[in-house]
């Protein structure tokens, strides 16, 4: 999709665009949603104080997200294969400051050291380099993902997870808006913080399956998990803009 066309569809965003150009396309692909709600003040113990965690309905919500990148290129610059594609998996939660709901991530794993170096020290978020493999037979992707980053604790993600459904778009106030619908992320360095924001399209949701035969990437961050069936969604493909990074405190 052309970035006049993203930059078009607004109707579904909390809040309006960013001011100032855009400075950076990716796509997303083959994107599983797991959530599973967690105690919040087990959560917010874990998160910069800066942060409150958000809760819906009283409870906190951890997501872990595999996927994979291509596309990844600076704005009026062509992608460069070798650093525009590859697997990306994150372990995340959900705060909101100044009225603008966004992601918080605990880690951000990653299949290609270049980009992981780059986004450590332009964005200041915890990129990790990880051994990984996604790919797809027929609509099952099987997805594998070993940090390998030198001093960090170990982590691993083996699973396979597919569509189950059709395309559906989330309704406002519903869970998966809440879970979904957030265009930014915020991060800290020391007691700064720090804001990038993102534009995309409403998410074209599926109803999703997992089976995970190895799961380590919440342990790894001190975050246990509830033995219980977590939501799933799945999205194919989905064509984001982000914005500078920009220090808010």
């Amino acid at each position: 999709m052309r970035p006049e066309e993203i930059l078009q569809a607004v109707q579904h965003r909390n809040y309006p665009l960013p001011a100032g150009p855009w400075i950076m396309k990716q796509s997303w692909h083959e994107l599983l949603f797991a959530h599973w709600p967690i105690a919040p003040a087990s959560l917010q113990t874990l998160l910069p104080e800066a942060f409150k965690v958000d809760t819906f309905e009283g409870e906190a919500w951890v997501g872990i997200v595999p996927f994979r990148m291509s596309d990844v290129r600076p704005r009026g610059l062509f992608a460069v294969p070798a650093l525009s594609r590859f697997p990306e998996l994150n372990v995340r939660t959900y705060v909101s400051l100044d009225g603008r709901p966004g992601v918080y991530f605990f880690s951000l794993d990653a299949g290609n050291p270049i980009a992981v170096a780059l986004a450590r020290s332009i964005f200041h978020l915890p990129y990790f380099n990880a051994l990984m493999e996604s790919k797809r037979i027929d609509d099952t992707i099987y997805y594998r993902s070993q940090r390998a980053h030198r001093g960090a604790p170990s982590a691993d993600f083996i699973a396979r997870y597919r569509p189950t459904g059709d395309v559906v778009y989330a309704q406002r106030h519903s869970i998966e808006s809440w879970l979904t619908d957030r265009y930014c992320l915020y991060t800290n360095l020391g007691s700064h913080v720090y804001r990038a924001d993102i534009h995309h399209i409403h998410w074209p949701l599926q109803p999703a399956e997992m089976e995970a035969t190895r799961n380590t990437m919440a342990t790894s961050h001190h975050i246990h998990l509830p033995d219980t069936t977590p939501l799933l969604y799945y999205a194919r493909r989905l064509d984001v803009l982000v914005w500078p990074i920009q220090r808010i405190s």
